[in-house]
């Protein structure tokens, strides 16, 4: 079965950095985005950041700007997302995702639009 794996998670003070990376188990085919979002006790998932695969075209919640940057290899194989000066708030459970329904053109920030998910990795950050 194929699942996305995420990978890089941990504790870091504020201003630190961590780099999250998500690898599929097995090939997936047709994928038209990726991104990441995240999941705080309590609250509902949000995105983070997604990228169009086919022309590498990122967005990013406005929380995030400036700070998080989304990449994926040449291969298209690994999703990267480097976050920097984190901050308290950024806590919570990063999940990466894949869409190959093309949902994600209509939204790309909505969860539903997303058709493979990963466990989740715990980035804490404390003040």
């Amino acid at each position: 079965q194929k699942q996305l794996v995420e990978s890089g998670g941990g504790s870091v003070q504020a201003g630190g950095s961590l780099r999250l990376s998500c690898a599929s188990t097995a090939y997936i085919y047709n994928i038209y985005c990726m991104g990441w979002f995240r999941q705080a006790p309590g609250k509902e998932r949000e995105a983070v950041a997604s990228i169009y695969t086919g022309g590498g075209n990122a967005v990013y919640a406005d929380s995030v700007k400036g700070r998080f940057a989304i990449s994926q290899d040449n291969a298209k194989v690994t999703l990267y997302l480097q976050m920097n000066s984190l901050k308290p708030e950024d806590t919570a459970v990063y999940y990466c995702a894949a869409d190959t329904s093309q949902r994600c053109y209509r939204n790309v920030f909505g969860t539903s639009s997303y058709n493979y998910w990963g466990q989740g990795t715990q980035v804490t950050v404390s003040s």
